[in-house]
C-alpha cells in the first residue's frame, strides 16, 4: 500500500515542468518561509515570542529524535529499492523519518497552538512540503505521516509543558 501510494504520486513527476519546479522549490526552499515567520513572530509581541521559542525548542527536540531513530533504524529510500523518478539529488541515508517534514510540522504545530489562522497556513505549507518530498522521489508516504505525527506530538508536549511551568510559576 505504501509503495502503491508513493508510485501513484511519484509517477506524475517529470511530466509538467511548472509543477516539478514548484515541488522542487517547496522541497528545497520552504524552510526560509518558516524562518521568516519565526523571526516575524519573535518581534511581534510577547505571546508570539513564546510561541516562536516553543517552535524552535520543538524543532530542536525533533532533530534529536531524528538522530536517535536513524541510529537504530534504517529504511532505504524509494530510489534505493526501485527505479523511480527522482527530480533532485538526495543523500543515501534512511528514508524514515523525513527531516524536512519533522522540522516544518514541529514549527507549524507550535504556531497553530498559539494562532489558529497563521498556524493553519503553516500547516498547509507543511503538508505541501511532505507531499513534495514524495513527488521528488525521496520519501514514502509513511515516512511523511510518521514524521508529521512525531513532530506534532513533540510540539504539543512542549506546549503543554511550557503552559504547566507558566501556570505553576504564577501560583
Amino acid at each position: 500500500m505504501n509503495y502503491k501510494v508513493f508510485k501513484s504520486i511519484n509517477q506524475l513527476s517529470g511530466r509538467c515542468f511548472p509543477i516539478d519546479f514548484l515541488m522542487i522549490l517547496i522541497s528545497k526552499k520552504i524552510r526560509y518561509v518558516f524562518i521568516f515567520v519565526l523571526i516575524y513572530m519573535w518581534f511581534r509581541n510577547d505571546s508570539y515570542k513564546k510561541a516562536s521559542c516553543n517552535a524552535v525548542i520543538s524543532a530542536g527536540i525533533t532533530l534529536l529524535i531524528n538522530i536517535l531513530i536513524k541510529l537504530f533504524y534504517f529504511k532505504p529510500r524509494p530510489f534505493m529499492k526501485s527505479q523511480v523518478g527522482i527530480l533532485i539529488p538526495s543523500k543515501m541515508g534512511s528514508s524514515f523519518p523525513s527531516k524536512h517534514t519533522l522540522l516544518v510540522f514541529a514549527i507549524s504545530t507550535s504556531i497553530f497552538l498559539y494562532d489558529r489562522v497563521l498556524g493553519s497556513i503553516m500547516l498547509v505549507l507543511s503538508v505541501l512540503t511532505g507531499f513534495s518530498r514524495i513527488w521528488v522521489g525521496h520519501h514514502y508516504p509513511s515516512d511523511i505521516i510518521g514524521s508529521a505525527f512525531i513532530s506534532s506530538m513533540t510540539s504539543i508536549i512542549i506546549d503543554k509543558t511550557a503552559r504547566c511551568i507558566k501556570y505553576n510559576a504564577v501560583k
